[in-house]
């Protein structure tokens, strides 16, 4: 699988070719059109209009009145409306960045790369988004799979960067909001827009329009920025932003003091001294974003290390998660143990403050998956089967490789003489 996957032959069919020219035949006999029916098709921007207003759904405007048809729009807008437009981002992102022959998997089936520690400003690693698995698009990451008789498991702080900045401001009602297990619920109830025994069954549109706003305001989007996303008039974000700041107004405090502190002293640091030295052209708001990012960076490296000196299986750190292998009997108690070291990272980082953390755990024949990808990954599966003529790829045998640890995600890579597809 992984070879066809990464096949990067050139499949173009000459115009005499018999192939193309029954094709052809095949599409005037059954009287289609041969403009939509013959590939390769392209995305057209009327097309797309057309498709939004069938749907009901608002799309942000270039100040020409074009749609905004970058990626980051895109990405946005794919989390407010998953099952519409999902796909499509996955499917344009992938052929976007379709470079599946720089992805370094290893003969044994192991992806490694150069994690690139400390490259970002914020002490964040930056592995190459074309060699590493998490890199390209989501679907991609159901290459993931563990050997016979082995597990791995995701595991993730929930809502980092919300609690690193409750933490780090001493905003009581932040805090308090992270504890309560909802913090973009419990924010629309502080800010008063909703009523106390609000649900996400109850709330869901409430509950995702505070959400984007809490999200919004540790990027240092602005009203505009905010509203766009949102899919709203102007007025919603700039409404929205007020609520966070009459809600928060702590952390509004420390976000400004902490700009002010990097733009008069030229340098912002973390609790454990990473700087960043401030240039004449700084960004204010990468400026206070940086606190959030950078000690979530700090955590990250910290917990790495308490995984690994618990003998732990550290397979690869993830911006704010990682993955851990363990044998299918015992990843129960694996996942507990890096649950344990995560938290006591989050502990020393933000002086006590407990951070939550989500797990997902896979045992072979499970693949990992994104949710993003699921439906991109199903539809590539059913063309792969067709093309290869072997059926679903279910119920596959992976290869038996070397109980030595690498320090990697798990892929098999794809043996044309063997019974099944796998990774």
């Amino acid at each position: 699988m992984w070879d066809v996957l990464r096949d990067d032959r050139d499949s173009v069919l000459p115009k005499h070719s018999p192939a193309l020219l029954r094709e052809a035949a095949e599409v005037v006999a059954r009287g289609g059109n041969a403009a939509t029916a013959v590939r390769p098709m392209t995305f057209k921007a009327n097309r797309w209009a057309a498709y939004l207003a069938a749907n009901d759904i608002p799309w942000p405007r270039l100040p020409s009145g074009a749609l905004a048809l970058d990626d980051e729009t895109f990405r946005q807008m794919a989390k407010r409306y998953p099952k519409q437009v999902g796909p499509i981002r996955e499917l344009r992102h992938t052929l976007g960045q379709l470079r599946l022959n720089e992805l370094a998997v290893g003969v044994d089936g192991r992806n490694r790369c150069l994690l690139s520690p400390y490259r970002a400003r914020t002490g964040r690693n930056q592995p190459s988004n074309s060699r590493f698995n998490f890199g390209p698009s989501a679907w991609l990451r159901s290459l993931i799979k563990p050997e016979p008789g082995r597990a791995i498991a995701y595991v993730d702080w929930s809502q980092q960067e919300f609690a690193i900045a409750g933490a780090l401001s001493g905003d009581v009602g932040m805090m308090e909001a992270y504890s309560s297990g909802d913090p973009y619920l419990t924010f629309a109830k502080q800010a008063g827009a909703v009523p106390p025994d609000a649900t996400k069954k109850t709330h869901p549109a409430e509950r995702t329009r505070f959400k984007v706003c809490a999200l919004a305001v540790q990027y240092g989007m602005g009203e505009q920025s905010l509203a766009a996303s949102l899919g709203e008039p102007e007025i919603i974000g700039r409404e929205l932003l007020r609520l966070h700041r009459q809600t928060y107004p702590a952390y509004w405090r420390w976000s400004q003091a902490a700009v002010d502190h990097a733009m008069l002293f030229r340098r912002s640091h973390t609790v454990f001294g990473w700087n960043l030295f401030v240039g004449p052209d700084a960004n204010p708001r990468s400026l206070a974003n940086f606190p959030c990012q950078a000690n979530g960076a700090e955590m990250l490296r910290l917990a790495c290390c308490l995984i690994v000196e618990r003998g732990i299986r550290l397979l690869a750190p993830i911006h704010d998660a990682v993955m851990v292998e363990g044998s299918a009997d015992d990843i129960d108690a694996v996942v507990a143990s890096t649950q344990a070291a995560m938290c006591e990272a989050g502990r020393i980082i933000l002086d006590g403050f407990e951070l939550r953390t989500d797990a997902t755990v896979v045992k072979y024949p499970e693949r990992y998956s994104d949710e993003r990808g699921v439906e991109m990954w199903g539809r590539v599966n059913e063309i792969l089967a067709d093309l290869i003529g072997r059926g679903p790829l279910t119920g596959v045998t992976n290869k038996p490789t070397s109980d030595e640890f690498v320090p990697c995600d798990r892929f098999v890579p794809f043996d044309p003489h063997e019974t099944g597809l796998g990774f």
